[in-house]
């Protein structure tokens, strides 16, 4: 396994983090604890979760899958604990009240405190906003996070869904008021979504801020769908796409088959090969999928092969403003 600083703080994280999103809502209790013990017999020490986390066949309720997650942690004891780097967010709506959401510092006190009955644990390593809440005081939401802090109930805070002028808006206010701000923000960013590439990936490089690529695998579109059985969720998704779609996924499955790897594999590879990223957030629902994700590690991309990604799935153009202005 390799590992990197996450962001410009000093603590070290596996490459690939381990999201918990489907522990719960698809994945059984049991074989959630396989996918765990497996990843970190493979020394994987990341771990992401969120409080809303929870609905679906298995369960109907959100926490559901910290509850999950901390009934593991508590299996294996305090020593297991300290291995891991754990992560969780705050924002989304956690009942029915007009405070039961949002990043207000009422919130905040409520939701960390919840986060961490359900974790069976004395503080959350990455505590991360999950989304940005426009009409919050930044300075409110910074001295919850600071209380939270001296309380040893929080160690790093992150962002996820910023754009890269919350990032800078961030980084300036804890500049100011000698914070340390985030060390991380997790984005949507994959092979078929690269807008991140305009603004928020040079905001986040400036400002020695991690990237935590969720949907590495873009919803499966990246996952070989092609190959997938008749009757299965991804074959009717490849049976909705256009033809221009289907050409570029045909063109990048026939990469991955001259390359010698799955496909899914190939898109993880690709991001881990992209300068801003400190963890692709992969999401296995089967210890298949998580042996796949750990393949890419050991995947090297060439010039011309990431030239060839690149016309395949086009970025943007480059960094804001020159990808649309001269």
């Amino acid at each position: 396994m390799e590992y990197t600083s996450l962001g410009r703080s000093a603590v070290r994280v596996s490459r690939l983090c381990l999201g918990t999103m489907n522990f719960g809502p698809v994945v059984s209790e049991k074989e959630s604890y396989a996918i765990l013990d497996q990843a970190v017999e493979a020394g994987v020490n990341f771990i992401d979760t969120a409080d809303v986390y929870g609905s679906g066949p298995f369960g109907d309720h959100y926490g559901q899958s910290e509850e999950i997650l901390g009934r593991w942690l508590a299996a294996r004891g305090p020593a297991h604990r300290e291995q891991v780097v754990l992560a969780t967010k705050v924002h989304g709506p956690m009942g029915t009240g007009p405070n039961d959401a949002g990043l207000s510092a009422v919130h905040i006190r409520h939701a960390i405190e919840g986060s961490l009955r359900r974790l069976n644990t004395d503080y959350i390593d990455l505590y991360q906003m999950h989304h940005i809440v426009r009409d919050a005081p930044v300075e409110e939401i910074y001295e919850a996070f600071g209380v939270l802090r001296q309380q040893g109930k929080i160690v790093y805070v992150g962002s996820s869904n910023f754009a890269g002028w919350h990032l800078a808006q961030d980084q300036e206010l804890a500049r100011t008021a000698g914070h340390v701000g985030l060390v991380s923000e997790q984005s949507l960013y994959n092979l078929a979504a690269r807008t991140v590439e305009l603004e928020v990936l040079p905001a986040a490089q400036h400002y020695g801020i991690g990237i935590l690529p969720w949907s590495p695998l873009a919803g499966g579109l990246l996952g070989g769908i092609l190959g997938k059985p008749d009757r299965s969720r991804s074959a009717r998704a490849a049976e909705a796409m256009t033809p221009d779609r289907r050409r570029q996924v045909e063109r990048y499955e026939e990469l991955a088959a001259r390359l010698g790897v799955g496909a899914a594999e190939l898109a993880v590879a690709w991001l881990l090969h992209q300068p801003a990223v400190t963890a692709p957030i992969i999401g296995p629902r089967t210890g298949e999928q998580l042996d796949g994700a750990l393949r890419a590690l050991d995947i090297s991309l060439d010039a011309e092969t990431l030239t060839e990604l690149d016309e395949i799935w086009p970025g943007p153009g480059g960094e804001a403003p020159e990808a649309y202005a001269w």
